[in-house]
């Protein structure tokens, strides 16, 4: 049963039962309703109380129904407040834990509500495109207050109870409990000293005003203007809140329901419930059961101080786990050490972080010098150099101190790990943990699944990842992964257009504008240009009839390696992050282009964005059709969190579903044509080219 039906006395219980958060579904609002009819039609009831069972009152939506039509059926979300509304006994919240999205409109339904403090109190439809959409724009202004709920309402964000109830004025709480633990005894009190009250109080009768309306609500729309670039919905959180103090609530709901449907069809609204949908879902292995048993992880050793070395290491240290560093000399740690307290002391200076949680973090952090000292420990990371032979001796000295169940963890951004693993006697403990730079900062986590890694490995890591704040995203074993072998293919985009007539400039301008955080050559720049030489010189061996620019290889040769150096494709002033065109690489890139007998064209930004983004696409279909990623929507995930995709296109692959499969690979098919472009790539995948035949998306 989706909901329970109790009787204390003269009171009916209602506890909404739907795991993990009793998101409200329609099996959900079903059985609320046939209890709400049983309790009206007992005469022996006299007050109905609405809880939630485990760790929340009600999340809201349910996530498995999201965005389909079975969240509208009958009876919605609006139907099941009417109808608690139209109760001819008095309905009491008995709110805990957690109250978002549409558990709180339905409590704003109920006649009273009684809060434990701690609850963490949201509607944060705006975070995926929407506004809410069960009368919560109407309800809150009436029961918080204009300022205090468009404030909730804009920024999405939970606010913690005991706070909300010291609001001058506010209706939202009748009442806070003493605690969680006494909430439901309270609730059946205060239920039953309300039983004869009447008529029943409806937040939807509540006055709401503005005293400086048009004033108020110009200076808000001014303020979230600037705050909200390229998403309508904070806008229209504003048009909807201003309606509840300007028109009838009948009329007010109304519009909002407008407003909802609407934004429900934007390309940004669909792109991020589909991140929402994702993010979860990626966490999600096919083969590997929710109930795997994990092995204890409580220790964490960390190969290499750099800069790699100490982002990992934070990671940990914020989540409280110890961690042990090793360095082959003593001024490497000390050097290592020094920048994670410099990055510590920065957030200390900011006042992020309290002095003496600084203190208990660098408390957790231990050095050594020697393998023997990591042999206690229960997980180990490498953060070395990336070459084989390096990578070979540190896992042949792991394989000999590192206790039988510890897991044996790489950093490796492109390297096999099957190789790496048969360095090992037990290629089942080995995985690959791909952060992305700076460590401690970028979300995404690549984890690499060897052929033999075990499976409860994976689950292990997968909840660590989860304890230290990172997106997890499953891959297969191939040159680059999911992320490094997609971004090489744009990479050769960049340069080709380069080739025929577009400056560095004009590539990174044209895809900052398509919203990505920044272009591939100032991208570059921040990686250092020199990472990318070295793949292309193995490129240049294993796959010689492999097509590409050699701009980039005549900027290293002259030494511009990107923001380390000064110099790359732009100039940088030291201490600063801009890029600064540099006449000498745009001449140098002419003379390259003159050397190779081409005439310069002029390229359009459309050109641009659909000759890099569809790169990605493309790739992205070889990798889902080889199982290197079993979801596109993990893909997506991989590009959002680590290579800055416009979050509110929602990644390459959703991107190309929005666009059209079938019009992508028109413009591939033209792209195939360009004799200074490489035909052989734009030949669509076997998987794009499939979906397309069958109408079909990615996702």
């Amino acid at each position: 049963m989706t909901t329970l039906y109790e009787v204390h006395g003269s009171v009916a219980l209602i506890t909404l039962n739907n795991p993990p958060v009793n998101g409200l579904g329609h099996a959900t609002r079903l059985s609320m309703t046939e209890n709400l009819q049983k309790a009206n039609d007992d005469d022996a009831i006299k007050s109905i109380v609405i809880t939630g069972a485990g760790k929340a009152f009600s999340g809201g939506a349910d996530i498995k129904e999201f965005g389909s039509p079975k969240a509208m059926q009958e009876p919605n979300l609006h139907s099941v407040i009417q109808m608690i509304e139209n109760s001819s006994k008095p309905v009491v919240a008995a709110i805990h834990s957690v109250c978002m999205g549409g558990g709180l409109e339905l409590a704003l339904g109920c006649h009273y509500r009684i809060a434990a403090p701690g609850c963490s109190v949201a509607l944060p439809e705006v975070k995926l495109g929407l506004l809410p959409g069960a009368g919560g724009t109407q309800r809150l202004p009436r029961a918080l207050g204009v300022e205090p709920a468009l404030n909730m309402i804009v920024s999405g964000e939970p606010v913690k109870s005991e706070l909300l109830a010291q609001i001058p004025g506010q209706k939202l709480f009748d009442k806070m409990a003493s605690s969680a633990e006494s909430l439901p005894d309270e609730a059946f009190a205060f239920a039953q000293s309300i039983a004869d009250i009447r008529p029943l109080p409806l937040v939807r009768n509540l006055p709401c005003k503005h005293r400086n309306g048009d004033a108020y609500f110009q200076f808000a729309r001014n303020m979230v203007k600037g705050m909200s670039k390229n998403f309508p919905a904070p806008l229209k959180c504003v048009d909807a809140v201003e309606a509840a103090t300007k028109q009838k609530f009948a009329d007010g709901l109304l519009f909002e329901r407008e407003l909802f449907i609407n934004l429900m069809w934007t390309p940004e609204s669909r792109a991020l419930r589909h991140i929402f949908i994702a993010e979860r879902a990626a966490s999600k292995i096919p083969d590997v059961p929710q109930d795997m048993p994990q092995r204890d992880i409580k220790s964490i050793a960390v190969i290499g101080a750099g800069t790699m070395g100490g982002g990992i290491a934070m990671n940990f240290l914020n989540a409280g786990i110890p961690v042990k560093m090793l360095e082959m000399k003593q001024e490497a740690l000390d050097r290592g050490i020094a920048t994670i307290r410099k990055n510590y002391e920065s957030q200390v200076k900011k006042g992020k972080l309290k002095q003496d949680k600084y203190e208990q973090r660098m408390g957790l952090l231990s050095t050594t010098l020697s393998y023997d000292d990591l042999k206690d420990s229960d997980m180990v990371i490498e953060a070395v150099f990336e070459e084989m032979g390096v990578k070979e001796k540190v896992f042949t000295e792991l394989d000999r101190v590192m206790k039988p169940s510890a897991i044996l963890a790489s950093n490796t951004s492109t390297l096999d790990l099957n190789q790496i693993a048969s360095f090992t006697k037990r290629p089942e403990d080995v995985v690959g943990l791909h952060f992305f730079s700076p460590a401690n900062i970028m979300k995404l986590l690549e984890v690499v699944r060897g052929e033999k890694t075990a499976k409860d490995v994976m689950a292990t890591v997968m909840a660590v990842a989860k304890k230290i704040r990172k997106t997890a995203v499953v891959s297969g074993v191939c040159d680059g992964f999911i992320g490094n072998r997609m971004i090489e293919q744009y990479g050769r985009q960049g340069g080709f257009l380069l080739d025929e007539g577009c400056t560095p400039a004009q590539v990174d301008k044209a895809i900052e504008k398509f919203g990505f955080a920044m272009g591939p050559f100032r991208m570059g720049d921040l990686a250092g240009n020199d990472i990318g030489w070295a793949i292309r010189k193995r490129r240049y061996q294993e796959k010689p009839g492999m097509k590409y620019s050699k701009t980039a290889d005549l900027l290293c040769e002259k030494g511009r390696f990107g923001q380390k150096t000064g110099a790359g494709w732009y100039d940088y002033v030291a201490g600063k992050r801009d890029a600064i065109p540099n006449h000498e690489v745009v001449a140098m890139i002419e003379e390259h282009r003159k050397s190779l007998g081409i005439s310069p064209r002029k390229i359009s930004d459309e050109e641009i964005v659909q000759r890099l983004v569809y790169s990605l696409v493309n790739e992205a279909a070889h990798i889902l059709e080889e199982g290197i990623a079993t979801k596109a929507s993990d893909i997506d995930m991989v590009y959002l969190m680590g290579y800055g995709f416009p979050i509110y296109r929602g990644g390459p692959m959703l991107y190309a579903d929005q666009v059209g499969l079938f019009n992508v690979v028109q413009a591939m098919n033209r792209f195939a044509k360009n004799p200074l472009d490489d035909a052989s790539f734009w030949k669509p995948a076997p998987l794009l080219a499939r979906l397309v035949a069958e109408g079909k998306t990615f996702n």
